[in-house]
């Protein structure tokens, strides 16, 4: 114990100490308020406070446990806190040297919700709690493993794991087991875990099993990779200090903290392809290799690019229409469909969105071919919103003789992630040197900002030309042209 105390520092004895008290624990000398009174003559329990006391006193206290079960209450839970606040501070002090893979556990741990998912109960019984081993060694180290788990409903109202599947950073299998709950399963939940009683008949394995497998992967600061790992790492009572979690590492449009993309979601976005096919259980061994895969892509494209995820998959019915959007107020709905002057069909919807002097509105077409026809027949400048929808900037005369400028876009990303930045980034790896690529990465921040630039310039144009149709507009009507 006295090693286990020597190796906290105040924040942690007094963060202890507090929890202790919650718990309503007394050691030999009484709770933390009898101690104060026994130990401490001058100010006795009047200076309660722990953030106030020394960390001599603090360590004291703690020291006056002696039952087996408050040692390992208090020993874990300082072990805990000491991992989590010494990965934090390493990861805070080393800003200038980290690897790639060390930038995507900052990631993870500086992301508003890390707190929030990752505070476990690690003191209870039955928890684990990894070692870092010598901090120097471990912080430096770039090994990484991906889990996934399978959890079914108890009759105690719990979750218990039946399945864990871990793989390598070549996603090739260390751990593909099934777990014995050792409790009355209520729900076996089969239509999303794909397990039945009948492929845990005979599994002697346990989760203290698990655990210690676990415990053999992740020596020597391993980093351990999941999507929504805080719910693995709940089911099998694990707390590892080092995590990647992908729900923390991408950008998402518009919502980058509140929303937590699923697996499926990411999947889609970044590689191209669904990990789950709708109705389809899951595969515990495909999400653990596509969570790796994910964190893997991140550090092929540079950990610090934008791989924007796009919005949620666009239902066969949205892909009928085009948006039309920064439109000036002064331009009637009625005016638009004489950009379509071939299509009977047409039809925009009758409640605009209006946002100050400008509105948007949706162009329905009969069927998906019918509108993407209608787009590539539209004459304007072509580019790519930020979630990798092709639109033009489009301008043509009102009625009035006035020219109106808006943007038609549509409504679903172009290409995959694999196919639009991937290959390129796979190709360009080929052809180059080491040297090369940070001139590369160096090019492509250049390039980002000179387009970010660019749109900037778009924009304060483009709200001149509205401005000067407003004029136009206004003289037109003064002299009935």
């Amino acid at each position: 114990m006295e090693e286990v105390l020597a190796s906290a520092n105040k924040q942690v004895l007094v963060e202890t100490v507090k929890l202790v008290q919650s718990e309503g624990m007394k050691g030999s000398k009484g709770g933390w308020k009898d101690f104060l009174d026994s130990y401490d003559k001058k100010f006795g329990s009047s200076l309660s406070d722990p953030g106030k006391r020394s960390t001599e006193i603090l360590a004291t206290f703690l020291n006056s446990f002696t039952t087996e079960e408050d040692l390992e209450f208090i020993s874990k839970e300082i072990k805990c806190r000491t991992n989590r606040k010494a990965t934090e501070q390493i990861v805070r002090n080393s800003l200038d040297v980290e690897s790639p893979h060390q930038r995507l556990v900052r990631l993870t741990i500086e992301h508003p919700n890390y707190r929030k998912y990752y505070s476990f109960p690690s003191h209870d019984e039955g928890w684990m709690v990894t070692k870092l081993g010598k901090l120097s060694k471990a912080m430096k180290s770039n090994a990484m493993i991906g889990v996934d788990c399978e959890m079914v409903l108890c009759q105690d109202g719990t979750e218990a794991v039946v399945k864990v599947c871990v793989v390598d950073h070549n996603l090739e299998v260390k751990l593909d087991k099934f777990v014995n709950p050792n409790k009355a399963v209520a729900d076996y939940r089969t239509s999303i875990t794909g397990i039945s009683a009948e492929d845990l008949e005979g599994v002697t394995s346990s989760l203290r099993d698990i655990q210690k497998s676990m415990k053999r992967l992740l020596s020597h600061g391993t980093i351990l990779v999941g999507h929504s790992l805080n719910n693995d790492l709940q089911a099998l009572k694990l707390d590892h200090a080092r995590v990647i979690d992908t729900q923390f590492i991408f950008t998402y449009k518009d919502e980058p903290v509140r929303k937590r993309p699923s697996l499926n979601h990411l999947c889609k976005s970044v590689l191209g392809y669904e990990v789950r096919k709708a109705g389809v259980p899951h595969n515990c061994l495909d999400d653990a290799r596509a969570a790796m895969k994910l964190v893997l892509a991140k550090l092929e494209h540079g950990v610090d690019s934008h791989i924007v995820v796009t919005e949620k998959d666009v239902p066969e019915t949205e892909l009928v229409k085009l948006l039309f959007h920064r439109i000036p107020i002064d331009v009637p709905s009625q005016e638009l469909l004489k950009i379509f002057p071939e299509s009977r069909t047409v039809e925009f919807q009758s409640n605009p969105r209006v946002r100050g002097q400008r509105y948007s509105t949706f162009a329905v077409f009969k069927d998906t071919s019918e509108a993407h026809e209608a787009y590539e027949k539209l004459e304007g400048k072509e580019e790519m919103d930020s979630n990798g929808r092709l639109q033009k900037l489009v301008s043509f005369k009102l009625s009035t003789g006035a020219t109106a400028s808006f943007y038609v876009r549509k409504m679903a990303p172009e290409k995959p992630f694999e196919e639009s930045v991937l290959s390129k980034k796979r190709s360009a790896q080929d052809e180059n040197t080491e040297s090369k690529k940070s001139k590369v990465g160096s090019h492509q921040c250049e390039h980002v900002k000179e387009i970010e630039r660019l749109k900037q310039e778009l924009s304060r144009r483009d709200e001149e030309i509205f401005n000067l149709q407003k004029i136009l507009s206004a003289l037109t009507r003064k002299h009935g042209l």
